[in-house]
């Protein structure tokens, strides 16, 4: 590969970092990421009005099997195999509605406490990494 081509794909790894100040704002606001989307996946359960529950099931497929590397790639030898492959499927569970009710609330006042905590960090990382 030659090397400015080299140079030229750390490009995006590189833009991908952030400035300073977003990566602190990024560590400050980590907190609220998992509340969040605990909020969401229980104000579906409310609104569907069960839940959903992740199952992982295995499924035999065909897939082509054999083959050699050679001077010209990968050439399958044209036979095939049965594979095992995990998929994962969601189930309606049944869910108390008023339980659910009461663990949002609970969710959206830890919410409240986490985002003024987050906040002063938030204020503190514009203060420490100036833009």
């Amino acid at each position: 590969m030659p090397f400015p081509f080299r140079l030229l794909m750390l490009v995006p790894l590189l833009a991908a970092c952030g400035t300073p100040q977003q990566r602190c704002i990024n560590s400050a606001a980590a907190p609220l990421r998992p509340v969040d989307r605990l909020i969401a996946e229980t104000e579906g359960n409310i609104s569907r009005g069960y839940g959903l529950q992740a199952t992982t099931i295995y499924r035999d497929v065909w897939v082509p099997c054999g083959g050699v590397y050679g001077p010209y790639g990968y050439r399958p030898a044209g036979g095939m195999c049965i594979d095992e492959q995990a998929q994962i499927i969601e189930r309606p569970v049944a869910i108390d509605i008023d339980a659910e009710r009461k663990k949002l609330a609970q969710l959206k006042a830890k919410r409240k406490e986490l985002a003024s905590a987050a906040s002063a960090g938030i204020a503190q990382c514009k203060a420490e990494f100036p833009e």
